[in-house]
């Protein structure tokens, strides 16, 4: 078969799955060639048009008005084969639909070096926003909500200097919705938001998760339940962990304790985003947002790529398609299969912790955010106490770091769960250890609620066995 071409309008070929059955074709068509068929197209669930060619002089206009990419289809040039086939009447529309079309290849995102810099003095959400222009990020949506405003405030200002995309969406529902698009794109974005906002994007994180379309989510987590208020609180860990919209949903989820880890674990998002196809979400608290730290720049920024799979707009990647539509009951079977293969692979190698006086401790404190930072303050005065106190942190909330927990069991005689929250973090801490099947010590915990963070007499008080172990 000869791959040479010749410039010869082709005449339009139709996906029928892909056809919303809308009619602007057949209004489009000058020869009125065009009409809806007599059937319901059992994967779309739509009636699609059907094309009488015949008599079509390939004038393009009803390709022009089709708003499906991938249902109408022309081309600017044929085969010579296909040409002899067409003045035959021979050229089929299966035919037609297998010419071939570009493999699209992935183009890796480059590591770029930076000089050494001074430390900055910078908030939390600003840590964050600097770590997401070193990943790449170039395109923010979101909507301003306490205390995470200040990060979208940053990327702002910097983005358009930098040529990049910022819009203020009309609330967290459209903001999801712009990063679904931007994501399948195959281009780092990401946004800013507090528990009330986060609320209202979990229908479009399903469908992010359902079509891996990437995408980073910074959520600092205000008290509530309700408005409540803007204070530091962690009771939005079952939303994370849990919640994440309806079905099978599952994401990783990054818990910083300070603004360089803001930074680093931004970072660290984007990576993993784009590596699992699917959203990372980094929870902070109402402090942790707010406060201002030292932050030490990286060594290297990032130049992104284009994954294959992007639905970028181009020839190129005009066949790909994203989408967390399955009518075929066995078909979404089928693709639960592959998320839960993806979800299993997240669990064994990205679960990460921070281990603080770990090798001899008795008492073992399990904190994440603000409080651990609290915690470990407390230690040290446990320590001269002559108590053996350590901390485990997990960073990964979800998957949490149980394989990094159990190692440190054998010798510890007390679990202390600090958190500001109802029990959250002692619900992933429980449910991981019996997911594991590993005897554990009795657990105790420290709780504060309403956006009041734990404190060091109470934390030591639990050191000490002055709160009734559970």
């Amino acid at each position: 078969m000869p791959a040479t071409a010749r410039p010869v309008r082709a005449k339009p070929f139709l996906v029928p799955e892909y056809c919303k059955g809308c009619g602007r074709c057949i209004d489009a068509c000058p020869k009125h060639l065009i009409e809806l068929d007599d059937h319901v197209n059992p994967e779309s669930g739509l009636i699609p048009v059907h094309i009488h060619d015949e008599d079509c002089n390939a004038c393009g206009l009803c390709i022009t008005a089709c708003p499906e990419p991938f249902g109408l289809h022309g081309a600017d040039v044929l085969y010579d084969w296909e040409h002899a086939a067409m003045e035959h009447g021979e050229l089929a529309v299966e035919a037609r639909a297998e010419r071939p079309w570009p493999t699209p290849q992935d183009i890796p995102a480059v590591r770029l070096p930076l000089p050494p810099t001074e430390p900055l003095m910078v908030k939390g959400t600003y840590a964050s926003a600097i770590g997401a222009l070193l990943a790449g990020c170039r395109h923010f949506f979101g909507y301003p909500i306490t205390p995470s405003t200040e990060g979208a405030e940053l990327m702002a200002k910097i983005l358009p200097h930098l040529d990049g995309v910022f819009i203020q969406a009309v609330s967290e529902v459209a903001t999801v919705n712009h990063m679904y698009g931007c994501g399948g794109a195959g281009l780092p974005c990401m946004t800013f938001t507090s528990s009330p906002g986060f609320s209202l994007m979990l229908e479009g994180i399903s469908y992010m998760i359902g079509a891996e379309v990437p995408g980073v989510f910074v959520e600092i987590s205000r008290g509530g339940p309700g408005l409540g208020n803007i204070g530091p609180e962690q009771a939005d860990i079952k939303l994370c962990c849990r919640g994440l919209g309806h079905g099978n949903t599952h994401a990783v989820v990054l818990a910083p304790a300070d603004p360089q880890e803001m930074l680093d674990l931004t970072m660290l998002a984007f990576e993993l985003t784009f590596k699992y196809r699917s959203p990372v979400v980094v929870l902070g608290d109402g402090y942790l947002g707010q406060v201002t730290g030292k932050v030490q720049l990286p060594d290297h920024m990032i130049q992104p790529g284009l994954p294959h799979w992007a639905v970028y707009g181009d020839r190129e990647h005009r066949r790909n398609l994203i989408t967390s539509i399955y009518l075929q009951e066995a078909d979404l079977e089928q693709w639960n299969v592959h998320l839960n293969a993806k979800y299993a692979a997240m669990t064994a190698d990205e679960q990460r912790a921070d281990l603080f006086r770990c090798d001899d401790a008795e008492v073992l404190f399990v904190a994440a955010n603000t409080p651990a930072r609290m915690v470990k303050g407390a230690i040290q005065a446990l320590r001269a106490e002559g108590i053996k106190a350590g901390l485990f942190r997990p960073i990964t909330l979800w998957p949490f770091p149980i394989d990094k927990l159990t190692p440190l069991l054998p010798q510890v005689q007390k679990l202390v769960v600090v958190e500001a929250s109802p029990g959250q973090l002692e619900d992933e801490l429980r449910l991981a250890l019996s997911h594991a099947g590993v005897d554990h010590p009795p657990i105790a915990h420290v709780r504060r609620f309403g956006g009041v963070l734990p404190q060091a007499p109470e934390i030591m008080a639990a050191a000490r066995g002055a709160v009734e172990v559970q």
